[in-house]
Order: C-alpha cells, then sequence, then structure tokens
C-alpha cells in the first residue's frame, strides 16, 4: 500500500511539473523572443557597423563607442533627457498622491473624478500631441490668449523641455494614481481612527500614517517613472518639428537613438546610443535600490 501511494504521489508531481512548464512556457517563449534576445542583439549590433540595405554588417569593435563618448550631441541629449525626468517624474508622483488621498475617501462622484484624471492615459499620444501643440502655440495658442502673453512656449530653447515635461506630468497622473489608489486599499482605517482620538489632523496623519505604509507602492512608482522618464520619445517627436529652433536642447537619448536608427539607417550606432541608455538606467536603479532600504517600510 505504501509503494502504491509513493508511486501515485511521483505520478501526480511528475503531471504538476509537466503541466506547470506548459502553462509558463507561452510567457517565457515571448520573453525571449520579444524581451531578452532583442536585448542580446542590441548589444551585439553595437559592434558593428551597419551595412547596405541592413545586410553585410562590419565588425568595428569599440568605434561606435568612442564615437558616442566624444559627441556633443550626446551629452546634451542626455542632459535633456535628465531636465525632463527631474520635472517629470517628482511632479506627477507628489500630484498623483495627493489626488489618490482625496479620491480614496467618501465623496460624491468618486468614481466620476478618478474616470477624469485617469483619461489621458486611454488617450492616443497623437491626440494629446496634437492639443499640447495648439495650447502651446505661440500665435494663436490658449495658453498665451489666456494669460495675455506672447510666449513662445515649445520654440524657446530654455523653456521647450520643460514645457514637454509638463505634458508628461499630465498624461501620467492617472496611471500613478491608479496605482497608489490600490495602496491605499491596503492601509487599515483604524490607525486613521487612532490617530484622530489622538487629536493628529489630516496633514500628520498623511506624513506619518499614509506615506510610511504605502512606501513599498511610492518606491515602486519611483523606479518606474525614472524608467519610463528616460525613455521618453513620443511626446518629444510628436511636439516638436524638425525646424524647431530648440529641438536640440529637447531631443533625448531615445530621440537620437530613432534619428541614428531609422533616419540614417546607422543601426549599430543607434544600438549604442540604447546600450549606453541601459546603462545609465540600471545605474539610477541600483542607486534607487539602495537608498530604499533607508525610507521604505515593508509590513
Amino acid at each position: 500500500m505504501a509503494g502504491k501511494n509513493k508511486v501515485k504521489k511521483t505520478a501526480q508531481a511528475r503531471n504538476e511539473f509537466i503541466w506547470g512548464w506548459l502553462f509558463v512556457l507561452p510567457t517565457m517563449i515571448g520573453l525571449i523572443v520579444l524581451n531578452i534576445y532583442p536585448i542580446i542583439d542590441t548589444i551585439r549590433q553595437s559592434f558593428y557597423k551597419t551595412g547596405d540595405f541592413g545586410i553585410g554588417d562590419k565588425f568595428v569593435g569599440l568605434d561606435n563607442y568612442v564615437k558616442m563618448l566624444t559627441d556633443g550631441e550626446i551629452w546634451q541629449a542626455l542632459l535633456n533627457t535628465f531636465k525632463y525626468a527631474i520635472v517629470e517624474v517628482p511632479f506627477s508622483i507628489a500630484i498623483a498622491l495627493v489626488l489618490a488621498v482625496l479620491l480614496n475617501r467618501k465623496m460624491k462622484g468618486r468614481s466620476v473624478y478618478r474616470a477624469i484624471f485617469f483619461l489621458p492615459m486611454v488617450c492616443a499620444p497623437a491626440a494629446v500631441a496634437m492639443v499640447w501643440r495648439w495650447l502651446y502655440n505661440s500665435e494663436f495658442g490658449l495658453l498665451n490668449h489666456i494669460f495675455h502673453t506672447d510666449i513662445k512656449w515649445v520654440s524657446n530653447p530654455k523653456t521647450a523641455v520643460y514645457c514637454i515635461a509638463v505634458i508628461g506630468v499630465w498624461s501620467i497622473i492617472g496611471y500613478n494614481m491608479v496605482l497608489f489608489l490600490a495602496g491605499l486599499q491596503e492601509v487599515p482605517h483604524d490607525y486613521y481612527e487612532a490617530a484622530s482620538i489622538d487629536g493628529a489632523s489630516g496633514v500628520r496623519q498623511f506624513f506619518s500614517i499614509t506615506i510610511p505604509l504605502i512606501s513599498p507602492t511610492i518606491f515602486f512608482v519611483c523606479v518606474t517613472r525614472v524608467i519610463g522618464g528616460l525613455q521618453v520619445f513620443d511626446l518629444i517627436y510628436m511636439v516638436m518639428e524638425r525646424g524647431n529652433p530648440a529641438l536640440e536642447k529637447t531631443q533625448s537619448l531615445v530621440y537620437l537613438f530613432y534619428d541614428a536608427s531609422f533616419v540614417e539607417k546607422n543601426m549599430g550606432y543607434g544600438s549604442t546610443i540604447v546600450v549606453f541608455l541601459l546603462v545609465v538606467i540600471m545605474i539610477l536603479t541600483v542607486f534607487q535600490m539602495i537608498a530604499q532600504k533607508k525610507w521604505v517600510y515593508y509590513n
């Protein structure tokens, strides 16, 4: 009897093992084909000079990296990318967190307000860019009309990147807000009741209860938004025209990658730019992982 039970358990474990792999296999194949292989191939291409019509690639070693590191346009694009991220990341997180706290309370029309703030996330990026280009237009734009100014919002090299960052903040607030709302659902209401009995104000409760208890969610949003901010491309591509005098002060690393790979047809150099961006993102992510030990509290 014991032998039969052992054989039965072995067969059951084998079946669970096989079925488990069958369920996981499609996802693993998708990750390998769509994520892992492209990363490896991009790193490989960074050591080559692209041949004509995409064939006959020539191995050039570190030439692409030397060219990139001595290219002033690359460092300007890196600075532009950091300027965008420095504005977009903290403001989008702070505003979304405040909105999430406000919309987590019982109030009339709460679902409607949540949908309104999330609406930019479901809008087509092209439509968003067209609307904001009209708002920023220096001749007949709504902003200049309302404030009675004559500001060249996206054609002034000093302000263009920050104006684009404002669009990024507006576009991503709803997504961040939903993530924070999910984190707030896990905070026990008893803490707030006890704090109210002790006389703690709403602001004190926000900083002493809300932020520490949802710090894992805040950390997740910070990491993902830094990565997303450093990968900005679509807003710059659709808002800034080729002849815009502020393009040099707004183009990001991903924009230069697109320009090198698909406009100049130099896939090797474009891959080098992407590898450089990957290294920058990895360094910043490592710093965030180290820093989170100081302020993230896991229950």
